[in-house]
């Protein structure tokens, strides 16, 4: 890997794009290195992983609400355009690209399960998929072309969220998600370096948006974010196909992201103009010209569906539940952990929705303290069951879920954030006091489903996973379809990855409201 420095540049510098970052990574997507074998086959765990995510929220409200958008805007048959297919819905039907993207990205984000990556900021670089593969369906390419083009979309996503803090400034993360699917799509459709850099420079120009989207009242809009993200880049990568351009330099510009939005520069005058640039840059590392891009390696699935830094505490509070006989002795717990749990689902959050048993799914899956009383009382966990209105409710549940806070730990801080794959760690420490006086206290720094957890995902576990949710919403047959289907990606020839689509039994599809499309 090659670390890249970025930082701000007045405009009178004349910044060369050689020397800018939108270039180094149409460079990197440009690339025509060959996919490794475990990459290949993670890309092929992580396809099943999203459908079966997409497939267990089919007929949530938000998925069926844009699933009616997508098919508001049909394909119509164009000599080698054969349009996109819909998670659901039979593949003889197809949208235009960027509204399946729309369409089944919601669908996969919607139940906030599938991968994640955490490191300077977070990103779920599944997102990726809907749009690149969309694109891959539309213009009939094969397997091996959208396994070339998933592995770049992993690659830049996970290299700018090591680099490039997002949540500090309040920026959401999908301003990495849209860029990196830009660079996925040029990397499937062969496209000239020039190409990639404008489509990546006006993929983050139009996709930066603040993280009130996951902050208080938390909506659906937490699920249609990456697939606007998704949208956007198939829509960039298609103006700068057509020769269009993009605002240049978009990272390092004088009014632009790092600039303005990032940590680019000190104060500004009354004027606007900038009083001081910052001497401190951001680092990117990138695959130097010919090396592998393997970063989707890095990357872990969700075995619960709730925000990534809870996984290792379900599990732990899995373990921890068989010490305690009785919900109303526990006096308090703490948990102990870092920065980002603390501040984004924990009450270092200052959220008074995370502690109301009204409120919606989408917010409970952002507290931990809910989470933690949940799994700590039931010893299990369920994508519809553990948010149900009325185990959110229960009387018993509030009481035990009041009692829990959490603290900011340095060291688990520190861990979060380290380079080191041994030490990382999205976890912490619990200490349950009673009120007899006595404490219980366990901690533990991964999920069982981590790489390196207690029962690291394999294939069989992403094909379980893909069973358990889909079971009872497909046929035996179609499960069984799409896996064979999958597992022989990359001989899947030119025009036919519409076997990647999903399709339910007739008549079970639900309809949308009424809209403008």
């Amino acid at each position: 890997m090659q670390l890249h420095p970025v930082k701000l540049h007045p405009s009178k510098a004349l910044l060369p794009r050689e020397e800018q970052l939108a270039w180094k990574i149409a460079g990197v997507a440009a690339d025509k290195v060959a996919v490794q074998k475990d990459v290949a086959e993670m890309i092929i765990n992580r396809i099943i992983d999203n459908a079966a995510v997409a497939i267990a929220a089919i007929n949530r409200k938000p998925v069926v609400s844009a699933r009616a958008m997508a098919l508001g805007h049909p394909h119509r048959a164009r000599e080698g355009k054969a349009g996109a297919t819909v998670f659901g819905v039979k593949p003889a039907t197809t949208v235009s690209p960027e509204w399946a993207a729309w369409a089944n990205g919601t669908a996969v984000r919607e139940l906030d399960m599938h991968d994640t990556f955490l490191a300077a900021d977070y990103s779920h670089p599944g997102d990726n998929i809907p749009p690149i593969l969309a694109v891959a369906q539309h213009l009939g390419r094969s397997g091996r072309e959208l396994i070339r083009g998933l592995a770049t979309g992993y690659e830049i996503q996970i290299d700018l969220v090591r680099a490039i803090c997002l949540h500090e400034h309040k920026v959401d993360h999908i301003a990495h998600l849209c860029p990196s699917a830009a660079a996925g799509i040029g990397t499937l459709l062969g496209l000239k370096q020039e190409v990639i850099f404008q489509a990546v420079q006006q993929a983050l120009h139009t996709s930066i948006s603040f993280r009130q989207s996951r902050k208080g009242e938390i909506s659906s809009w937490k699920a249609y974010a990456p697939a606007h993200a998704g949208k956007l880049a198939v829509e960039a990568v298609d103006r700068c196909m057509r020769g269009e351009g993009a605002p240049s330099p978009i990272y390092e510009g004088e009014d632009s992201v790092i600039g303005w939005v990032l940590s680019g520069r000190t104060v500004a005058d009354q004027k606007g103009r900038a009083a001081a640039y910052e001497p401190v840059y951001y680092e990117v590392p990138l695959p130097a010209p010919g090396e592998a891009k393997r970063a989707i390696l890095d990357s872990y699935t969700k075995e619960h569906s709730a925000e990534y830094q809870s996984q290792a505490l379900i599990d732990l509070a899995f373990r921890m539940r068989e010490r305690i006989a009785d919900w109303d002795a526990v006096e308090r717990i703490t948990i102990h952990t870092s920065h980002h749990t603390h501040y984004v689902i924990g009450t270092g959050a200052a959220d008074p929705q995370k502690m109301d048993p009204k409120a919606s799914r989408e917010t409970l899956d952002h507290s931990i303290m809910y989470i933690f009383a949940v799994a700590l009382q039931d010893g299990r966990w369920h994508h519809v069951d553990s948010y149900a209105p009325r185990r959110a409710a229960r009387a018993d549940t509030v009481r035990l879920w009041h009692k829990i806070e959490t603290r900011e730990d340095p060291e688990w801080t520190r861990r979060y954030h380290s380079r080191d794959p041994d030490e990382l760690s999205f976890g912490g420490r619990v200490e349950i006091v009673l009120k007899d006086g006595s404490r219980i206290e366990d901690e533990l720094a991964v999920a069982n489903a981590h790489p390196n957890g207690a029962r690291p995902f394999g294939r069989a576990d992403y094909e379980g996973k893909f069973r358990s949710l889909t079971e009872g919403i497909l046929s035996a047959r179609e499960m069984n379809r799409f896996l064979a289907d999958v597992q022989d990606l990359a001989r899947i020839p030119a025009g036919e990855l519409g076997v990647l689509n999903l399709a339910l039994p007739a008549g079970t599809l639900l309809e949308g409201k009424a809209g403008i499309f």
